[in-house]
């Protein structure tokens, strides 16, 4: 399966029957607190379709239980994966593996609007005419609470906020007491070499010869 035809799939899936109806046939969503953009839907007479977000968890009020979301985290990857490589990211919804901002400005990218950072009034891919139903607008109801990563804006989020580097290797931890131990060898190297040579040459003056045995040695029977 291609890129586009997994974010196709996507998109109409979560459309369901509207998938299949005309643009015009589609109700206008209702103005929510995290998409407010139905006012402007409604200067540009656009048809939005309301969904809700499938990359977010759901608060059921009748039990006051939280259901998870309807893909799961390699689930969503895989797909803003795919929309990268098919240039439709502006059609997924954002979520824990992608931000407000990055949809936005993948939405505006393909549209050539401006973007402001931090501001989710323009979450939406644009309208393309209608050339395909599942291109639709979509209005993802539902609060994305992003959490914010210490570091993430420098790009080392792995030690923001410590006070002082993990344990590591052991290795690691002793690389500096051991480099100047060989340090210290290796300055009185030529002498313990000579040293070593002259000991081996006192006990054995010719190598080649039968070892000299004392007189008083023992046999070992």
């Amino acid at each position: 399966m291609s890129a586009l035809q997994a974010v196709k799939r996507f998109r109409i899936r979560e459309l369901g029957p509207t998938a299949l109806q005309s643009p015009a046939l589609v109700k206008p969503a209702p103005k929510t607190k995290l998409y407010p953009s139905s006012a402007s839907s409604s200067r540009n007479k656009v048809p939005v379709a309301s969904i809700e977000n499938p990359f977010i968890p759901k608060l059921n009020p009748k039990t006051g239980r939280w259901a998870p979301p309807k893909y799961s985290l390699r689930q969503q990857a895989s797909l803003i994966k795919k929309a990268r490589e098919s240039g439709t990211l502006g059609f997924l919804p954002p979520g824990p593996k992608i931000s407000v901002v990055e949809i936005a400005a993948a939405a505006a990218a393909v549209s050539g609007q401006a973007i402001v950072p931090g501001s989710s009034a323009s979450v939406k891919p644009r309208v393309l005419n209608a050339v395909a139903p599942w291109m639709r607008q979509i209005e993802w109801t539902g609060e994305v609470k992003e959490k914010k990563v210490l570091g993430a804006e420098v790009g080392n989020r792995l030690y923001a906020g410590k006070k002082r580097m993990f344990k590591g290797h052991k290795w690691q931890r002793i690389a500096e007491k051991r480099e100047k131990q060989r340090a210290l060898l290796m300055r009185s190297m030529p002498k313990r070499i000579r040293e070593y040579k002259q000991y081996y040459k006192r006990r054995r003056p010719h190598p080649l010869k039968p070892p000299r045995t004392a007189k008083n040695a023992k046999l070992p029977f």
